[in-house]
């Protein structure tokens, strides 16, 4: 049996028994906040505890590292998005310490996209294309810094309201303990 066969076998029971009523909430954050952070898997139930989050609290965008890479990406129209159509007056950004993000060796990622099938004279084009693997894939050194420079990108983006708080922080994966970094109020 497939791991898609389990999901399945479980889904057509978690709607025959109407359990998703549990879940019942809207498109709109009840407490009117974004949240940013690492897709890790220690976060996924974690956070929202450790936040007092219920579902349909929080608009959650979750990405490698919690990391706004691109001013024009995804995360960014997220973010955006969240704030001018579905009704979030505040944005959260939380790294967290033991951060795959903080320790990835772009070289092995390379090597193992070449293992398994990726042409290595690929590299080369994308090179020459203006793309570096190694700065598209790095990481960071430092989550207090990381989560810095996301919340800078998000305040001090174009297309941001101003009055938007913008929050940084860090959560402990093992304990759920959340430091600020950034307090959105005081900026």
């Amino acid at each position: 049996m497939t791991i898609l066969t389990d999901i399945m076998t479980f889904n057509e029971e978690f709607v025959k028994e109407k359990k998703y009523e549990q879940y019942a909430t809207t498109k709109f954050p009840n407490k009117k906040i974004v949240i940013l952070t690492c897709m890790d898997t220690r976060l996924t139930e974690l956070l929202p505890k450790a936040m007092n989050l219920k579902n349909g609290d929080a608009k959650i965008i979750k990405s490698a590292g919690a990391i706004v890479t691109h001013p024009f990406g995804g995360i960014m129209r997220s973010i955006l998005v969240a704030i001018y159509e579905l009704q979030a007056d505040e944005v959260y950004v939380i790294g967290h310490h033991d951060c795959g993000m903080s320790s990835v060796d772009t070289e092995k990622i390379i090597n193992k996209m070449v293992d398994r099938g990726i042409d290595k004279n690929l590299f080369t084009t994308l090179k020459y294309s203006g793309i570096d693997m190694k700065d598209w894939l790095h990481g960071f050194n430092d989550v207090t810094e990381s989560v810095k420079s996301s919340v800078d990108s998000i305040k001090n983006h174009p297309l941001m309201d101003a009055k938007v708080p913008v929050h940084g922080l860090v959560v402990q994966p093992d304990t759920g303990k959340l430091d600020v970094i950034v307090n959105g109020y005081d900026q």
